[in-house]
């Protein structure tokens, strides 16, 4: 059984050698979500997540609404399953590869809450089941934990969610155990689950009252796309996504991936040209300060389930091998992403206005 397309901010780190075993024994101290050393970002300690590019709108003075933020895996180790958090090295590339380019993106309207966890390592992507199933069931502990703590510490404002990859799998476990048909969704302005094979019949099954992201400043509900180039194999890629569905719900049409255009955020709407485009980062994720969004440079239609993307070479992005664009499933959208965060967490305040 496959976790397709969770893979994260891998990037530059080393792979373990082939043929080394890992230690399944002794898991990593738990975080103490009290501790300042737990958070990437919290209010009063911002870090890469206060990251401002050049010509992005500004950052919020007074955050009405607070971020709950997931990163992706950036973790590999040749013997352990799951980061320990004092591992340093593994935290400065979090911070400077994925809190400083997708956590930001929420700082134009919100207060960011971005906890460290015990992340599972890259070479358990891929695995549902055994020890590697076991590390991502390790890292939802530490994932659900740091969201009490944010409960604790936001009272009772309103809140959005936002994970990528890994991330993304977290927050949509999250979702189910904690939120739908809770009082929480009330409170959430939106999630963004984004590069994790969510499938339309996910709704109405996994989330019994949680709904799609149809209009692009509707609340309480849920966005979500994978982005692909335009040759990628859409129909070799939708069948491995679809088997997580399918294991759960059987085969039929709800097993179809799940896709809402960042450039448009209307499901009426599913393509868009590039003078929609407010603003893509270009370059390859990594170290070294996030360049200045670039408007008008990307195209975007959901297709099979699938964001294919037509994006200007001049943004000089490298997809993963298979045409998979999942490093840059955020930063293609930086602007767009940004703007309509804003704009649901305005609509969410109007609606409840007291």
């Amino acid at each position: 059984m496959r976790r397709l397309l969770i893979a994260g901010a891998l990037f530059a780190l080393p792979l373990p050698a082939l043929g080394q075993s890992f230690d399944t024994t002794t898991p990593p101290p738990a975080p103490d979500y009290a501790e300042a050393g737990a958070w990437a970002s919290r209010p009063g300690a911002p870090g890469a997540a206060a990251t401002v590019p050049q010509g992005a709108t500004p950052a919020a003075k007074v955050a009405k609404v607070a971020l709950f933020y997931v990163h992706p895996t950036t973790f590999r180790h040749a013997v352990q399953w799951n980061q320990d958090l004092a591992d340093a090295a593994t935290n400065a590339w979090t911070d400077a590869s994925v809190i400083a380019r997708q956590a930001s993106i929420f700082n134009g309207c919100c207060a960011i809450y971005a906890p460290r966890y015990r992340q599972a390592v890259a070479r358990a992507v891929g695995m549902l089941d055994g020890e590697g199933g076991k590390a991502f069931a390790l890292a939802y502990t530490d994932v659900e934990r740091a969201f009490d703590a944010f409960l604790k510490a936001i009272g009772d404002r309103p809140f959005i969610l936002a994970g990528h990859s890994q991330g993304g799998s977290h927050l949509a476990t999250l979702l189910a155990k904690r939120i739908d048909g809770t009082p929480l969704a009330k409170r959430m302005v939106a999630a963004y689950v984004l590069g994790y094979n969510l499938s339309e019949g996910d709704f109405g099954t996994t989330y019994r009252t949680i709904k799609p992201c149809d209009r692009g400043t509707q609340t309480g509900c849920v966005v979500g796309w994978n982005s692909v180039t335009g040759d990628a194999d859409r129909a070799m890629l939708g069948g491995l996504m679809q088997q997580r569905f399918v294991k759960l719900h059987g085969e039929g049409p709800g097993k179809a991936v799940f896709c809402v255009n960042p450039l448009t955020f209307d499901r009426s709407k599913p393509a868009a040209a590039k003078s929609a485009s407010l603003g893509a980062v270009p370059g390859d994720p990594g170290a070294g300060p996030v360049a200045a969004p670039v408007a008008g440079k990307v195209a975007a239609e959901c297709r099979d389930g699938f964001l294919v993307v037509d994006a200007d070479p001049a943004l000089d992005l490298k997809p993963l091998p298979g045409g998979s664009l999942h490093f840059h499933d955020m930063g293609l959208f930086y602007a767009d992403i940004r703007a309509n965060a804003s704009a649901r967490a305005a609509a969410y305040l109007r609606e409840h206005r007291k």
